[in-house]
C-alpha cells in the first residue's frame, strides 16, 4: 500500500521507549528520526507522560496507568493522517480501543514473541496467549514483522495481513575498530542483549569454549548469573561507539535466543566485522547468510567454533545492505491512512 511522498502526520504509539534499551526502542527511535528527515511530522506517544508502575520482573520497564485519557487527548489534538500501534501494552491497548471506537484505520507491528516469553514465566497455555495477540493485531490494516519466517509463523496461527518491515544498522557508528581494545585470552566470544531467561543466555554461558566469554548488557538475571559463571566477563551496558569497540574486539558474536523476531544486534555485530553463531531459528534464519556471515547449528558450540573461520569482509558487506533509510521507507509504504476506514 505505497503512499504519497507528501508530508504526513504519523503517530506512533509504543509502550517501549527510552530510556529502555532493546531492539524495539532502537527500531522505533531510528524510524522516528528517518521519517522526520524525510519531511514528515512524527508524534511518539510513550509512557513517560503517564503515571507508571514497574513491570513485574522487569522494573526498568514502566507500564502506563489510565492511559486512555492521554491517548484520546493527544490523538484528537494531533489529528494524525496515519496511526501506528507498535506494542500490545497499556498504551497500545488504549490506542487500539480509541481507533476502533472512532473507526480510524491503524497499523501494528509484532516485535516480540510475548506468548513464548510468558510461557517461560507463567503456566499459561501458549494457545491462550496467541488468541489474545491475534485478536489485538487482526483489527489492524496490516501487521508489520521483521522477517519472512516470522511472517509465516504468524500466518500459520491465523494472523491476517502480515507484511514485512526490515531493520537497519548505522555503519557510521558500528564499524571495525582495533582488536586490542579487549585484552582477554582469545578467542573472544561476545553476547549483547538483555540478561534474562527469555534470551536463552545460559545456553551461551554453559558452552565449553576456549578463550573468553563476554556479556554486554544487564537485566533481571544478572546478579544470579554473575555468581554462577564467575569466569564470564560481565561488562554491563555499552552504547553506540563504545559498544562498537567491544564488538570489534571480539572474534564471534553469539546469539543464543530462540524467540527474537529479528535481532538488530546481529547486524551491529556484522557491521563491526563479527560473524554470528546462532541456532537455526526465526531471526537468525533470515538475518544470517548461512556459512558466509554466520553459522546456524542446533549445536551452539559447533556453530561458535565454525564461525571462527568466516571472513569479516563478508560480514561488513552484508551489514552495509541494511540501512535505516530503507527500513523506514518500507515502514512508510506499509502505513494505512486513518480516513480509509476498515471493517471493525
Amino acid at each position: 500500500m505505497a503512499i504519497s511522498s507528501d508530508m504526513l502526520k504519523i503517530c506512533i504509539i509504543t509502550d517501549a521507549w527510552k530510556p529502555q534499551i532493546n531492539g524495539v526502542v532502537t527500531t522505533l527511535g531510528e524510524t522516528h528520526k528517518h521519517l522526520e528527515k524525510m519531511g514528515h511530522r512524527v508524534l511518539v506517544l510513550e509512557p513517560s507522560s503517564c503515571k507508571t508502575i514497574p513491570c513485574p520482573s522487569y522494573p526498568e520497564i514502566r507500564l502506563a496507568l489510565n492511559a486512555g485519557g492521554y491517548i484520546k487527548r493527544e490523538l484528537e489534538t494531533f489529528q494524525a493522517t496515519h496511526i501506528h500501534i507498535a506494542t500490545e501494552g497499556p498504551l497500545g491497548q488504549s490506542a487500539r480501543r480509541y481507533c476502533i471506537k472512532h473507526k480510524l484505520q491503524f497499523t501494528t507491528s509484532y516485535h516480540t514473541q510475548f506468548p513464548e516469553y510468558i510461557k517461560q514465566r507463567l503456566p499459561i497455555p501458549l494457545a491462550w496467549c496467541y488468541h489474545f495477540f491475534r485478536r489485538f493485531h487482526n483489527k489492524a490494516a496490516c501487521t508489520m514483522v521483521g522477517t519472512p519466517h516470522q511472517k509465516q509463523l504468524l500466518e500459520d496461527r491465523q494472523f491476517k495481513n502480515i507484511v514485512l518491515w526490515s531493520r537497519g544498522v548505522d555503519c557510521t557508528i558500528f564499524k571495525p575498530h582495533r582488536k586490542k581494545f579487549l585484552d582477554y585470552p582469545r578467542p573472544i566470544w561476545i553476547y549483547v542483549g538483555r540478561v534474562a531467561v527469555e534470551k536463552n543466555i545460559e545456553a551461551y554461558l554453559r558452552l565449553e569454549l576456549p578463550g573468553t566469554k563476554v556479556v554486554i548488557g544487564d537485566g533481571p538475571a544478572s546478579a544470579e548469573l554473575k555468581q554462577r559463571y564467575p569466569e564470564v566477563k560481565f561488562e554491563g551496558y555499552r552504547f553506540q561507539s563504545e559498544l562498537a569497540q567491544y564488538l570489534s574486539a571480539g572474534d564471534v558474536f553469539v546469539f543464543p535466543s530462540l524467540t527474537d523476531t529479528f535481532g538488530v544486534v546481529m547486524l551491529e555485530a556484522m557491521a563491526c566485522g563479527l560473524p554470528v553463531a546462532a541456532f537455526p531459528v526465526t531471526g537468525p534464519r533470515d538475518v544470517v547468510r548461512k556459512n558466509i556471515t554466520g553459522i546456524l547449528d542446533p549445536d551452539l558450540t559447533q556453530a561458535c567454533l565454525a564461525a571462527l573461520q568466516l571472513k569479516p569482509e563478508d560480514c561488513l558487506a552484508q551489514a552495509s545492505e541494511y540501512t535505516w533509510q530503507k527500513a523506514s521507507q518500507q515502514f512508510l509504504d506499509n502505513l494505512a491512512p486513518t480516513g480509509n476506514q476498515g471493517e471493525y
